[in-house]
């Protein structure tokens, strides 16, 4: 049976607006930047550039953005006018926008890049220098394909005869391909094709001058390796009947080899991330100031010729459907741009006051850098000192590196949680990982701590904590165990 029935519903929504806008705060400058040059190639109605200056907190003020007046809310009446050359701006050449940004006197900074041949081709152009047959070049090229960008060959020999027959028509046998294999490892970077740690490690020590400490680290490496690894350094004295300064001449001799021998090549032609601040702290007269990045905050207005485009209409009263569907386009251009516009007003302020309450909240800690002095602090305290959503902090901290006098910081960084101390004082974990960073360095590495002396230790010092919280502590600052940490 059929009813009808009312119910009453609360929902709450993200318009696209507040949705780009959380994308746009969340984005690292360089990244906005390339989101803002997008922007103005997209829509004609919004003119603009970057600024390179950088202004203050105390100096901000809101860029008088645009002339937009009404138009949003106004009834056009559409006019009898061309509007074929005015709607081909969308499709004009790049070119044609750079044209007159650039001045004569302006120098010309680009630099010519240099071709780079890639790891592998490289390693062909090695096996060019060896006499080999025919047959044994095309294995040995094979086999040069199957080496992976660390340098390894993580494929079987019995795997890779199968796969030459099947893809290449190379009919070989597993004797044939660990012969050139042989021939394979001969090439530079020296440990390449190495099928694992251990024969890659073997192959750099065959490689080098023997000496006494080079033939005892081979040793040790092909006889003893599992013992090695694990830092049994008693029971490698005794198997060899050496010393311990003979053992440590041999460990020394093993951790100058590269365990990556692929990722040695060419390491100059790797992209390099450059980190632009979004801000800069200063100490000026014992007093902390902050400034924000003015790339953050670009010159952007509403283009004017749009707007006369648009009055142009509605001094007209044609109402036709071309024309209709002209004031349309210029409306929807107009509208995206002063919302792009406001967007970016927002996104200043949410940047600038986040960062202002991070500063103040640890204002001892810019001051003088001492990280002993940092508070603890997590996103709830901010976000209650602004009034913005945890969500929105966190969109701020993740990405956003700030320029101090002690070096350019992640601003995530300088958030921890808070443990007591004995003096039942809150203290920050950053303050408690750097003091058990520092006792470990200073540990005797021949009878590195374990944990529990570990918590001892820091227990004394005034900081209560559990054996599963140092390891916890010990391992995000990629400290290994204490067996992994002795030394000869």
């Amino acid at each position: 049976m059929l009813k009808h029935s009312l119910q009453f519903k609360l929902s709450q929504k993200l318009s696209p607006q507040q949705i780009q806008l959380m994308k746009l705060i969340q984005l690292p400058l360089q990244a906005f930047e390339q989101r803002l040059q997008e922007e103005l190639v997209e829509n004609p109605a919004l003119e603009g550039g970057m600024d390179e200056q950088v202004d203050s907190f105390d100096e901000y003020d809101n860029t008088d953005a645009d002339n937009y007046d009404d138009y949003d809310n106004d009834h056009i009446d559409t006019g009898d006018i061309n509007i074929d050359e005015y709607l081909s701006n969308d499709e004009t050449p790049d070119y044609k926008y750079q044209t007159n940004n650039y001045s004569d006197d302006d120098e010309d900074k680009s630099l010519p890049i240099a071709a780079q041949i890639s790891f592998h081709q490289d390693l062909v152009n090695q096996l060019n220098t060896f006499i080999l047959s025919d047959e044994d070049r095309e294995i040995a090229e094979f086999l040069v394909g199957s080496i992976e960008d660390s340098g390894y060959i993580r494929r079987s020999i019995q795997d890779i005869v199968d796969d030459m027959a099947f893809t290449q028509g190379i009919y070989t046998d597993e004797k044939a391909v660990e012969r050139v294999l042989q021939i394979v490892q001969q090439l530079e970077p020296s440990g390449v094709g190495a099928r694992d740690l251990q024969e890659c490690l073997l192959i750099q020590l065959k490689h080098k001058t023997p000496t006494d400490s080079i033939q005892l680290a081979a040793l040790i490496i092909e006889k003893q390796f599992e013992a090695f690894t694990k830092k049994h350094y008693d029971k490698l004295l005794q198997k060899f009947d050496i010393s311990k300064d003979q053992l440590k001449k041999a460990i020394d001799e093993i951790e100058k080899l590269n365990p990556k021998p692929g990722g040695s090549f060419d390491s100059s032609s790797r992209t390099v991330e450059h980190i632009v601040p979004d801000f800069t702290i200063k100490v000026v007269d014992g007093k902390l100031e902050l400034y924000l990045n003015a790339r953050n905050a670009p010159e952007l207005h509403v283009s004017k010729e749009y707007q006369d485009m648009l009055q142009t209409y509605k001094d007209t009263g044609d109402k036709s459907a071309s024309q209709k569907d002209a004031v349309q386009f210029i409306k929807q251009k107009l509208d995206s741009a002063k919302w792009f516009i406001d967007a970016i007003k927002q996104r200043q302020e949410t940047l600038l006051v986040t960062m202002n309450a991070i500063m103040h909240f640890q204002y001892d800690y810019f001051l003088d850098g001492e990280e002993a002095r940092l508070k603890p602090m997590i996103l709830k305290d901010i976000a209650d000192k602004v009034g913005l959503d945890i969500s929105t902090v966190s969109r701020v901290a993740n990405s956003k590196y700030v320029d101090t006098p002690y070096g350019t910081k992640l601003i995530k960084e300088f958030f921890s949680e808070a443990m007591k101390n004995d003096q039942g004082e809150d203290v920050s974990t950053i303050e408690i990982k750097k003091i058990l960073e520092t006792v470990i360095a200073e540990e005797d590495k021949s009878k590195p701590l374990p944990d529990e002396d570990l918590a001892q230790i820091l227990k004394e010092k005034g900081y209560p904590i559990a054996r599963r919280t140092i390891a916890k502590y010990r391992e995000q600052l990629d400290i290994p165990v204490a067996r992994l940490r002795k030394k000869i």
